[in-house]
Formats: structure tokens, sequence, C-alpha cells
């Protein structure tokens, strides 16, 4: 049995009580995760700082934004010491010594930009005098925090816009693995085109990974032969997006704007940005007031959609961007009733989804097919 928590840089481990009570807050707000005394204070030419990637820098999606922040950090503290920097570290027992091998170059403080769970934490336990962060973690310790960003509500906007420019209402999704980012993004992909045409479907396609051009191309194929005139995905690379363009379908990304591989298809993408982010948290440590935190991306605030493609209608994006203003001031389109893909109510009429259960949502709405067994 594949346990998918070791799967997943955007999935869930098991939260804990406080953790949970912690995240029922709005997104954007930060937290103190637990009541550590500050590592101390480093200068800044003696500091070192660590990056873990699932991917390669290369990908222009999920690590090619990550190593922006790198860069960001470069830029901000040109004295630092040395900057490591490891790609495509795989969910394995190598991920632990890539880990050990930075603390035993003396990082001191090192991002896992990718959720390893378990084989990061079995280091942090060992390097007490390190600051770790881990980007969709969900465990925290003395010297370990972790981040991530509320993507459903960008997505939610895409999904409005998708409603407008679908001719068929099935739309098609390309999915790594089944798990909360892809849940979330899948739930909110259709809610969002449901306000628009009620009887929107999404056909999902598994391929197992979050960077195979070549299997993200075939799925976005097989969606298209099925009769999905829209494409969105959670993909690190651009393949579904070239096969849209050659098929003469829209297409919505992630990570980054990346419309120059299908102009004419490109309707947006969930815009992810962690330059700030990062900056901070070196600065923190750098400082001596670096403590532990959980801090989620709020939308406007690291995370958004891209501005609209060329070829989108001009009503339709004004359609889109009048519901995301909604979001901005404070309202949220995930209240019930909320029906799974079986018919049974997860959320009752009127009641609002907190945070903690959008971050993992385990679970497809009535309509998203492919995701649950």
């Amino acid at each position: 049995m594949i346990d998918l928590r070791t799967l997943s840089r955007r999935g869930f481990l098991n939260m804990t009580a406080a953790g949970a009570a912690s995240m029922m807050l709005p997104a954007g707000l930060v937290r103190t995760a637990r009541a550590a005394e500050p590592l101390p204070a480093i200068k800044e030419e003696d500091a070192v700082v660590g990056f873990g990637h699932v991917g390669p820098i290369s990908d222009e999606g999920w690590t090619w934004a990550h190593h922006q922040g790198l860069l960001a950090v470069k830029e901000a503290y040109p004295k630092l010491k040395k900057i490591l920097e490891v790609e495509n570290i795989p969910y394995s027992a190598d991920a632990t010594r890539t880990y050990r091998q930075f603390v035993s170059e003396d990082a001191d403080i090192i991002f896992d930009t990718s959720s390893n769970g378990d084989f990061l934490h079995e280091v942090v336990k060992r390097a007490p005098e390190v600051a770790f962060l881990e980007c969709n973690g969900h465990v925290t310790m003395d010297n370990l925090g972790w981040y991530y960003l509320a993507h459903w509500y960008p997505t939610y906007v895409i999904g409005v816009a998708a409603g407008h420019l679908s001719k068929s209402g099935k739309l098609g999704y390309v999915a790594s693995f089944p798990v909360a980012s892809v849940y979330a993004s899948t739930n909110a992909f259709l809610m969002g085109a449901r306000t628009v045409n009620p009887n929107a479907t999404v056909q999902t396609i598994v391929i197992n990974s979050w960077f195979d051009p070549q299997a993200a191309t075939q799925a976005g194929t097989a969606l298209i032969d099925n009769g999905c005139d829209f494409l969105f995905g959670i993909m690190d690379e651009a393949g579904y997006l070239q096969v849209a363009e050659k098929r003469g379908v829209w297409a919505a990304m992630w990570n980054t704007d990346i419309r120059r591989y299908g102009p004419n298809s490109y309707v947006s993408s969930v815009l992810i940005d962690f330059n700030k982010f990062y900056v901070d948290q070196v600065g923190k440590r750098l400082a001596g007031t670096w403590t532990p935190s959980e801090t989620l991306f709020a939308m406007g605030a690291g995370v958004d959609r891209d501005k609209w493609g060329e070829k989108v209608p001009a009503e339709v994006g004004a359609a889109a961007d009048a519901v995301r203003e909604k979001i901005m001031g404070g309202w949220s389109p995930f209240v019930g009733e909320l029906k799974d893909a079986t018919g049974t109510v997860r959320v009752p009429a009127g009641q609002k989804m907190t945070e903690v259960e959008l971050y993992n949502w385990d679970w497809s709405v009535e309509g998203v097919a492919g995701l649950t067994a």
C-alpha cells in the first residue's frame, strides 16, 4: 500500500490538536507554533542556509519558484557564508541523508520546500541548534515550523472563468497523487465553475508524479479525447498546456506564468511567490529572533491568480475578478451544503469550512471523478 504522506509535497500529515486549533484563523495570519526560545543570533558572514527541493529548478514551476526565493535571499544577504541547494530529492531515506549533510555543513536554517515528513523530522530532532521550515508540513517542534499557501481561493476564481469558457461543461484535471492539495484544487475548481454552469463536471487523471511531461501530455490528450474542453492541473511543467494549444482548448496552470507554451489556450495560473517569506525567515535567524511558526499565505500575499491570458474575453476576466474581490474582502465560497462523490453530506447547509478543513481536504465533491475510489 502506498503511504500518501510520503508522496505529497503539498499533501497532508496527521495534525495535532494544537496545530488544528491554530489553523482555525483567516488565511494569511502567522502563528507562533510553540513557546520555544529563539535560536541565537548569528553573523551574516558566518551563516549557512540550505534549500532542499523535490524537483529540478529548471521546471519553471514549483521548484523554480522556490529557487527564486533562494535568489532573493542571496540578494538580501550578500555576505552569507554559503547557500546549499539540492534538487530532485526523493521521498526516501535519501532525503534524510541530504538533510543530515546540510547539518554537517553547518547549516543554520534549512528549508524543506516539499514536505518530506518523517524523513526530515528525524534530522530535526537531532539538530536542535538548526532552524527548519517545512513547506506543507503539519508538525511543529522547538526548531521546526511550516508554511503553505491557500491555493483553493485563486483556484475557485479560475474555476469561475472555466465555467464561462467551457462549452461542453466537461473540465479535465491532470493530477499528481490523490492527496489533500489535489482534492482541494479539483473541488475548488469545480465549485467555481458550477456558479456559472451547475452541470459542469471534472474528470481527473492521476499520473503519480509532480513532474512528468510525457505522462502529463498523455493525460491531457486523453481528457480532451473524452470531451473535455478546459484543462487544469497541478503539474510543475507545461505538458498539458502544449496539448491544449495544439487541440484548441483552454488551459490553466500552476506555479508560474508559462503562457508562452500555449499563448492561445492559456487562461491563468495559480501563481506562487515565496521570496518575501524566505528573506524574512533568514533575517529572523540572523537576528536571533527566529522561533517556529505556522504560516498560510493569503490570496494576494504569496498566492494569487496570474493575469488573464490574451485570448480570455474581457467580460470573462471581469466576472471572475468580481468573485476574487469578494474573497479578498473576507467572503468564503466554501459553505455547505456540500456532498461528496457518493452523495453523502460532508458539510451541512450554512456551515463554512475552516482553513484546516480546506488544508486537509481528503474527499471529492459531487461532480469530481477520478480521485475517490
